[in-house]
């Protein structure tokens, strides 16, 4: 359990750097994208820690996309 409240820690922290310089809907997606990401890349690698931080830097990737895709479609 430590492991894996660990390995999401380092991924926030690692996401939240990311999207320091980004809107506030990058942000949300980032930041969401990461957390779901590495809960579901523990829940399918049985906890493992690449599988953790694989998760969150996929989720972060594709929150980050979508937050860019709103603000385009919301003129910001």
């Amino acid at each position: 359990m430590l492991k894996y409240l660990l390995a999401i820690a380092v991924a926030l922290a690692g996401t939240l750097g990311l999207a320091g310089c980004s809107s506030r809907a990058e942000t949300v997606g980032t930041v969401g994208g990461a957390a779901g990401g590495a809960a579901l890349g523990s829940a399918v690698t049985g906890g493992s820690t690449i599988g953790t931080l694989g998760g969150a830097a996929a989720g972060g990737y594709i929150g980050d996309q979508l937050g860019k895709d709103y603000d385009k479609k919301h003129n910001k």
